[in-house]
C-alpha cells in the first residue's frame, strides 16, 4: 500500500510539473495601452474640466465667504455681542455649505469616472480576451504589477494595442 501511494504522488508531481510548463503566460502594460486609447484621453479631459468647473465654483463662494469674514473681523469691535453672535453662526453656516459643495463635487466625479471609465475598461477587457485566446495565452498580467519578482513571458502590449487599432 506504501509503494502505491508513493508512486501516485511521484506520477502527481510529473503531472503538475507538466501542466506548469504548458500554460503561456503574457504581461501586458495595462497603463500604457489605457493612455493610448483615444476615448480614455477624451474621458480624462472631459473630467479634468468638470472637476475644474466645480473648483472654480467652490473658490468663488470660499472667497466670498473670506471677504466676508475679514468684514466682519474689522467691524467686530463696533457691533453688539448678539450681532457677532449673529455673524459667527452665518460664517459656520458658509463654512458648512462649502464643505457640503465639496463633497458633493467629489461623489459627482466618481460616478462620471465611473460612466466614463466602464465603456474603457470593457473595450480593453474585450481585446485582452481576444488577444489571449488568439495566442494562446492562460495568463496575461500587468506588466506594472509589483507582485511578481521574475517575469519572463512574451508581452501582449502590442498585440492589445494592435487589436484595438491604436500605436
Amino acid at each position: 500500500m506504501k509503494k502505491l501511494s508513493v508512486l501516485f504522488a511521484a506520477v502527481m508531481m510529473v503531472v503538475s510539473v507538466g501542466m506548469a510548463k504548458a500554460q503561456k503566460i503574457a504581461t501586458l502594460d495595462v497603463m500604457g495601452v489605457l493612455n493610448a486609447m483615444p476615448e480614455k484621453k477624451k474621458a480624462d479631459a472631459d473630467l479634468k474640466t468638470f472637476l475644474d468647473t466645480k473648483q472654480a465654483e467652490i473658490k468663488k463662494k470660499a472667497d466670498a465667504a473670506q471677504t466676508k469674514y475679514q468684514q466682519y473681523q474689522t467691524e467686530a469691535p463696533k457691533k453688539t455681542a448678539d450681532e457677532n453672535t449673529a455673524r459667527e453662526a452665518e460664517m459656520k453656516k458658509l463654512a458648512e455649505e462649502i464643505q457640503q459643495m465639496q463633497d458633493k463635487a467629489q461623489k459627482d466625479l466618481q460616478a462620471k469616472q465611473d460612466v466614463a471609465f466602464g465603456p474603457i475598461e470593457k473595450k480593453l477587457n474585450d481585446a485582452v480576451e481576444k488577444v489571449a485566446k488568439a495566442n494562446g495565452y492562460d495568463y496575461i498580467m500587468d506588466a506594472n504589477s509589483t507582485a511578481f519578482l521574475y517575469k519572463a513571458g512574451p508581452d501582449a502590449t502590442a498585440a492589445v494595442k494592435k487589436e484595438l487599432g491604436i500605436q
